[in-house]
């Protein structure tokens, strides 16, 4: 038997058929091209999902359900997504929606909750009890494990660590909220600190500039990086801001869980080691519990972006 499992975010959607151990057999994408109508949106979602299970030579008996990882405050009981405010929606009925298109079961839940179900059940958290993962990409989000269960809240509105503020009064988040750990440290808060360096009057003498040929469209969440990793001063600039924040926020996330393992991932952690290690150092510095034998564990997600999909595929289990 397989499973199917969808990943919706703010960039892509990723539909995957997973087998009994958690391998991804097949996947399919599509760019999610917002802002567009809630149910453009599911059409495209139920198309590539027919697509991965065509290309895997499968059809729809020979899945249980359909699985989707979605972004906001996700109601998991009534399958709606009662708020996302990256789409901008609000009381979007998606698995109704969703079992329309497909006539297959289908079972929601918050996409950062999904992917760190997944490190949990196959992944970096797998021998964990409690765990947290963080994703660092559009936005960040934040899965909690306890006790081997996702903790979503009383009203499935939970985990949202994105939306903590480290900085009062600080930039505008598009939660509404000013200072959110999201505007700083999700990809979408580093493209918008390199675009700053970049406008700065002296910007046309370093590199980071000069990459983008002084076409501030072209950053992405990898610019600073790149440029950075060549030694351009004014890209390691935005990089040091950056892993200030990123750690500042994870520091938090330690002193308030304890968890067993706290795993990264999202796109931003591709650079592995490069942010991994100056965050390392900067936690150590400042978590509360020092002289405690028993730390919790920081490491970078072992599934990569496949993380929501398996994890999405495996919450009917």
């Amino acid at each position: 038997m397989y499973y199917l499992g969808i990943d919706l975010g703010g960039t892509n959607i990723v539909a995957g058929v997973v087998d009994e151990d958690g391998k991804i057999v097949m996947k399919a994408r599509c760019k999610t091209s917002t802002p567009r109508t809630q149910e453009a949106i599911c059409d495209d979602m139920a198309a590539v999902a027919m697509s991965a299970l065509e290309n895997a030579g499968l059809t729809k008996s020979d899945i249980r359900y359909v699985g989707i990882g979605a972004p906001g405050a996700v109601n998991s009981e009534t399958k709606v997504i009662e708020f996302a405010n990256n789409f901008g929606f609000h009381n979007w009925a998606i698995g109704a929606m969703m079992e329309e298109r497909l006539g297959v079961e289908v079972y929601v839940e918050n996409d950062a909750n999904a992917a760190a179900y997944g490190e949990f059940c196959v992944g970096a958290a797998k021998d964990a009890n409690d765990a947290v993962m963080i994703t660092l990409g559009t936005g960040v989000g934040g899965g909690i494990i306890i006790d081997g269960m996702i903790y979503s809240g009383s009203n499935y509105a939970g985990a949202e660590v994105g939306h903590t503020v480290i900085q009062h009064n600080g930039r505008l988040c598009t939660c509404g909220r000013r200072g959110c750990w999201e505007a700083y440290s999700s990809a979408t808060g580093l493209i918008n600190m390199t675009r700053e360096a970049c406008s700065i009057q002296q910007a046309p003498n370093y590199l980071l500039y000069q990459m983008i040929g002084g076409d501030l469209a072209k950053i992405d969440g990898k610019t600073a990086f790149d440029a950075a990793k060549q030694g351009c001063p004014l890209a390691k600039s935005v990089i040091d801001m950056y892993i200030d924040y990123l750690a500042c926020g994870l520091t938090n996330i330690v002193n308030l869980f304890q968890p067993e393992i706290l795993c990264i991932g999202g796109g931003i952690s591709k650079e592995g080691d490069y942010i991994l290690q100056p965050v390392l150092k900067l936690i150590e510095r400042d978590r509360y519990t020092k002289h405690n034998d028993k730390q919790t564990r920081i490491c970078i997600a072992e599934l990569g972006n496949d993380a929501g999909v398996i994890g999405a595929a495996f919450l009917g289990k």
